[in-house]
């Protein structure tokens, strides 16, 4: 395909090796050739670089193979899925799954990719539920106030919710943003 169709999420080879496109910019400056400026993450060591490609240059897009896997449990250093079709079961590292970490609770499934066989990557649902263990109780009586207050989920990922909710319920967390959506 021609770096003109690049578009954020995509992946594709650079130098032999999938990157997966962070952002993207397409760009004519005045009277000059059209270029397009990406940020690329390198799905095997994850580092990010930025590269410029001309409009019409050829990259190559790579197409993973997506398994959908149940998260089962972490042993400290792996974290263990099962493929929910033929049941094998992977260990990923904190590396590979980087902030997905912080939303996997025993049960959940998510999409893995794979590149030669390898997993380089993970995509998790829009939300996922959790339990909130910790935060400031409600104070009596201040329905003024409606700033949000921290608070830290089953997983130990913290983030701001509203002052009505209490330790033990469920809240419905953006995994995009890291942000509380509603109660559960």
């Amino acid at each position: 395909m021609q770096a003109s169709s690049i578009r954020k999420g995509m992946i594709i080879s650079y130098q032999g090796i999938p990157h997966r496109v962070m952002e993207f910019q397409h760009r004519t400056p005045g009277n000059l050739r059209a270029f397009v400026q990406v940020r690329l993450r390198n799905l095997q060591s994850g580092a990010s670089i930025d590269v410029r490609f001309s409009a019409t240059e050829s990259v190559e897009r790579i197409v993973l193979d997506v398994q959908e896997m149940e998260y089962l449990y972490s042993d400290g250093t792996f974290h263990h899925f099962m493929n929910v079709e033929t049941f094998e079961q992977i260990a990923l590292g904190d590396e590979a799954l980087g902030d997905a970490v912080d939303y996997l609770t025993p049960g959940l499934t998510i999409q893995i990719q794979f590149f030669d066989g390898q997993p380089i990557g993970v995509e998790l649902p829009s939300t996922v539920d959790l339990t909130v263990v910790q935060t400031e109780p409600e104070i009596k009586g201040a329905t003024a106030s409606n700033s949000p207050k921290p608070a830290r989920l089953e997983t130990g990922l913290t983030i701001q919710v509203p002052p009505f909710i209490k330790e033990g319920d469920r809240v419905r967390v953006s995994t995009s943003e890291g942000t509380y959506v509603e109660r559960a």
